[in-house]
């Protein structure tokens, strides 16, 4: 009895223990957490204050200047725009039939086990890499030029991973018994993947593809390595306007809006800085926007999914 009651005694001073070291790791993970917020937040807030004033119509309607209370962002936004939309249209099919191939598809063996290996680890290879293979890829041996299409395949090459893994986990969440009971009624595997899997995976699917582009848009190391100017004064050629082709846009110098956030932060004018801070606002109001949208989509998709 005595040796029931001295293991007891034990065990408690063991959880006892145990109790006190999750309440000290607790508050330790709680003032790491504090210490990143509120530099995150102190950060916000100067950018903020300091280029919430220079928002104004003019400013996204003029090109960039010498002048810094003239200048704006029209040539940084609609760059941005277009080569997201080159990226959106090459990653997200690209992407999507990839992971709906290597999930439902392909055949388990070292082959794809090497190709699942190399798409996860290519999601952590630093964006930098990918601009170096753009710059000789599309650049040099394919002849794109530094151009809307060099950047948008770039970008498209760097959230190809993350649009992959995203479907192939929202493809891994739909019950086994959705496929069995499409197969019973004699479905074909393409009409199961089409009427059953996408529809009910889109939510995970529109997830990654939204974070995949919110990452893209806000990139800076590959655009420049593909050569993107850092001061441009005009807009792509609007298509079958003036003699312009349907497509000649793809082929035009650009710039985008991390570029032109870099360029006015290296000048030594305040001003320009301000310019910059009001930039950094479009962009991180952007990017969160689209984060959001992501949220948002992914709640009211779920919420009309039934299994």
């Amino acid at each position: 009895m005595s040796s029931h009651i001295d293991k007891t005694q034990e065990l408690r001073a063991i959880i006892r223990s145990h109790k006190r070291w999750d309440v000290i790791f607790g508050m330790v993970g709680l003032a790491a957490m504090s210490v990143c917020i509120l530099a995150l937040a102190a950060l916000f807030t100067e950018m903020v204050i300091d280029g919430f004033p220079r928002l104004s119509a003019d400013f996204f309607t003029n090109f960039p200047s010498r002048r810094a209370g003239q200048a704006g962002i029209l040539s940084a936004w609609v760059g941005s725009l277009l080569v997201m939309l080159v990226t959106a249209i090459f990653a997200i099919p690209v992407g999507v039939a990839s992971a709906i191939y290597l999930e439902e598809y392909a055949r388990k063996n070292w082959f794809t086990d090497l190709i699942e290996i190399n798409i996860t680890n290519l999601a952590g290879v630093p964006s930098i890499v990918y601009g170096l293979l753009a710059l000789g890829l599309f650049v040099y041996t394919f002849g794109f030029g530094q151009s809307i299409l060099s950047a948008g395949l770039t970008l498209a090459l760097l959230i190809l991973p993350i649009v992959i893994v995203a479907t192939r986990e929202a493809l891994r969440a739909i019950p086994q018994t959705v496929r069995e009971g499409a197969y019973a009624c004699g479905a074909t595997k393409w009409q199961v993947c089409h009427d059953h899997l996408v529809p009910y995976g889109m939510p995970g699917i529109l997830t990654g593809v939204i974070i995949g582009l919110s990452r893209a848009i806000g990139e800076t190391a590959p655009i420049i390595t593909i050569g993107a100017l850092t001061f441009i004064a005009f807009l792509p050629p609007v298509p079958l306007q003036d003699g312009a082709g349907m497509f000649d846009w793809l082929f035009s110098p650009f710039t985008v809006m991390p570029i032109q956030i870099f360029n006015w932060t290296s000048r030594p004018d305040p001003a320009f800085h301000a310019n910059a801070a009001a930039a950094s606002l479009v962009l991180v109001v952007l990017t969160l926007g689209m984060n959001a949208l992501a949220i948002w989509l992914r709640y009211r998709l779920r919420r009309n999914v039934k299994w």
